[in-house]
């Protein structure tokens, strides 16, 4: 039987009152399934612990490979990482949008969530209620696809979250299909720019 709250939000008119909901579980450290321009996605407030290691667990996750997180826009983002000129010309251009960019992090970034070679990924999704989560919330999300096990192809519909995953996550929030396609990542780091992902998105400006 699931326990996970199904919370049923309008993509392009996020009602503030749901939005409320979502956010107070993860204010009590929950994890929570939504929508992003991708994928159905997993995520919890980066700052608690207790939540991002419930993630590596359902996610069943090797801790060394730190998991994204979603920023409302770009000056959000350079909350949290080394953004250089360049980097920020290059963004600009592509966010919101469907892209992973990976980018030498700043102290105020939970140790949980930093590469070995102290990078993080960060999405700015162009999804409404990404940002409102965010907005609500006031600090990043971790994002990750709603997978479990190296093999499993992500889940498309709210429905199959809850059959499968239901019991180990606080709320849902159901949209209806997604059609999932991972993001493009791209590292950034050193104004290097590098495709280390091919997914959703042009990369042609990249390459």
């Amino acid at each position: 039987m699931s326990s996970a709250t199904i919370l049923s939000i309008n993509q392009d008119n996020p009602q503030p009152r749901l939005i409320r909901q979502a956010v107070d579980y993860l204010k009590q450290g929950g994890v929570i399934c939504y929508p992003t321009d991708t994928v159905y996605g997993l995520g919890c407030d980066i700052f608690n612990q207790k939540a991002v290691k419930r993630i590596y667990r359902l996610k069943k996750k090797d801790p060394s490979k730190p998991f994204s997180f979603m920023c409302a826009d770009l000056k959000d983002l350079s909350n949290y990482c080394l953004v250089s000129n360049a980097a920020y010309r290059l963004m600009k251009k592509n966010l919101p949008g469907a892209y992973t960019f990976v980018l030498p992090t700043l102290k105020i970034v939970p140790k949980i969530m930093i590469s070995k070679q102290k990078t993080v990924g960060i999405r700015v999704p162009d999804n409404a209620i990404c940002r409102a989560l965010i907005e609500e919330l006031g600090n990043p999300i971790l994002t990750t696809s709603a997978v479990v096990g190296d093999d499993a192809e992500p889940m498309a519909e709210a429905f199959e979250i809850e059959e499968r995953l239901g019991n180990q996550l606080d709320a849902i929030i159901d949209v209806g299909t997604i059609y999932p396609a991972p993001s493009t990542v791209v590292s950034l780091v050193n104004d290097e720019v590098e495709i280390l992902r091919y997914g959703k998105g042009d990369t042609s400006q990249f390459e």
